[in-house]
């Protein structure tokens, strides 16, 4: 039916999930002010603290999302109410569990993904060109811009070994109970490797960043 499986009231109930998900695990505009710490010589005053800066920046990431989650969850309330109909809502309070699980793991993995490309103002003054490529590939082809499934077969084979779906379109496809069996344990088996490769990157850019860090003056 439709096209990639999707009609028009699923296509609706899709991209409200979206955009509720997207507010909850994507970062805003962190990797710039954690660039701008570090150009500005900013972390130092965390380097002489016991203080992970790492640790500090998630904390504010995680506060930061689920504040503006309560702030507009009423909207969606609502908005999920009238197009109720349009969901076709897990019915295994283990498929909940399994959402619930996906979504954290996508928000840790967009964290780190954008931790890593902040940190690279180690070694470059300008980070925004970086940016821009990173968040265009993101915007493509985690299904902000459409459901992957609209997407040739071949192509989606592929995508399913990149992070980039993990940061969105699977968790949004588990919670419209459209990924089962097989497949969603591919899936989150494919989203924890994704997640742990990017939170090692993190680790050792981190690590080798502050190697070549230097702050001088006041």
């Amino acid at each position: 039916k439709g096209v990639g499986g999707f009609d028009f009231q699923t296509v609706i109930a899709y991209f409200l999930l979206v955009l509720f998900l997207d507010g909850l695990v994507t970062p805003k505009d962190d990797e710039f002010r954690i660039a701008a710490d570090i150009r500005e010589g900013q972390i130092s005053a965390f380097l002489v603290k016991p203080i992970d800066y790492l640790l500090y920046r998630f904390s504010l990431f995680a506060s930061s999302r689920l504040l503006f989650t309560a702030m507009t969850l009423p909207v969606f309330l609502c908005l999920f109410f009238f197009t109720a109909s349009y969901f076709s809502w897990p019915s295994d309070p283990g498929l909940w569990l399994l959402a619930i699980w996906t979504t954290a793991m996508a928000a840790l993995l967009q964290f780190f993904i954008t931790i890593s490309i902040a940190l690279l103002a180690f070694w470059m003054l300008e980070i925004s060109t970086v940016v821009f490529i990173v968040y265009s590939f993101e915007y493509m082809l985690s299904g902000r811009m459409f459901p992957l499934s609209f997407m040739p077969e071949a192509v989606q084979k592929v995508l399913n070994w990149l992070p980039f779906p993990y940061e969105l379109y699977f968790p949004v496809s588990v919670l419209m109970n459209r990924v089962h069996g097989t497949d969603l344990w591919f899936g989150l088996g494919v989203q924890a490797f994704w997640v742990a490769a990017a939170g090692a990157a993190t680790q050792l850019m981190w690590k080798q960043g502050l190697r070549k860090y230097q702050a001088v003056g006041g």
